[in-house]
């Protein structure tokens, strides 16, 4: 019989919101891969858990995953922690994961902290709807690309970011999506816990004048309905007739329906559509 590999959840700061079940299974399995062996020993100690560790980390999260595969295969039970949250979020467990589905190894979650639910759930913004980002790209190409696609984002933006990163990654979000209402997060359930609900102007202005500390979490307010409305209007009224077509018909719908919304959008009548692509055809 294989093993199974378990995903274990481990505190964000506060050591008390590691759950029974957790500590149940990490005292249980045959082998705790972590991600920095020097910071899970900690945790380890403190709820005497004495089963040995291996690093699994985004430097050998391939080459690892398959050794730890293939110790599962020999019917290991295998449990996974990052250094703090929920593995496989915004994480190396990731790939461990997919490569143990391919494999056939059975997975299983155990829920626990995670710092983006944490600080979407104390950020007043709204819930129903979010898109997590985690990290963005350090290339500036790559992080451009993403922020421009979030221009238009409805939904609650969330994005993690270390401290000597803060300030650059405020500007570079101000400068793409203009100036929204966001709430700063940082040293979540630990003793200093901070909630800020400010705006991207207001936080440049806050940490111009001192240095961020703790890690953070930027929850940002998504675009409006009205407002995406208008920028999609906006886009609209530099196509021409023929563009805006082919702007729906790509998404696969048909000719006659294409004609009736890029009327609509228009504020004119789908005959004058009509007459419009047959005198230009």
């Amino acid at each position: 019989m294989s093993g199974m590999l378990y995903l274990c959840a481990t505190p964000i700061g506060n050591l008390g919101d590691i759950t029974s079940r957790v500590l149940e299974t990490l005292s249980q399995v045959d082998l705790i891969a972590a991600e920095d062996t020097r910071n899970s020993i900690k945790l380890l100690n403190h709820f005497q858990i004495k089963v040995p560790m291996t690093s699994y980390h985004e430097y050998n999260k391939i080459e690892k995953a398959n050794d730890l595969i293939d110790k599962m295969r020999d019917g290991l039970n295998i449990a996974l922690i990052t250094d703090a949250g929920t593995p496989a979020i915004s994480d190396p467990g990731e790939a461990l994961v997919a490569m143990c589905h391919e494999a056939g190894i059975k997975v299983t979650s155990l829920p626990g902290p995670a710092a983006c639910i944490t600080a979407l759930t104390l950020s007043g913004l709204s819930t129903r709807r979010f898109c997590f980002e985690g990290f963005l790209p350090s290339d500036k190409k790559e992080r451009k690309t993403i922020l421009e696609e979030l221009v238009t984002e409805s939904r609650t933006i969330i994005i993690y970011e270390a401290p000597h990163h803060l300030v650059r990654t405020l500007q570079d979000i101000y400068i793409v999506l203009g100036n929204r209402n966001i709430t700063l997060c940082r040293e979540l359930t630990k003793k200093y816990e901070t909630v800020i609900p400010t705006s991207l102007e207001d936080a440049l202005v806050k940490y111009e004048q001192e240095d961020p500390r703790g890690e953070y979490v930027i929850v940002i307010e998504g675009v409006s309905l009205d407002d995406k409305k208008k920028k999609k209007m906006d886009s609209w009224q530099e196509m021409s007739i023929e563009q805006h077509m082919a702007f729906y018909e790509n998404d696969g719908i048909d000719h006659k329906e294409a004609m009736k919304l890029v009327a609509k959008d228009r504020g004119i009548s789908k005959r004058e559509v009509y007459q419009y692509l047959v005198k230009n055809s």
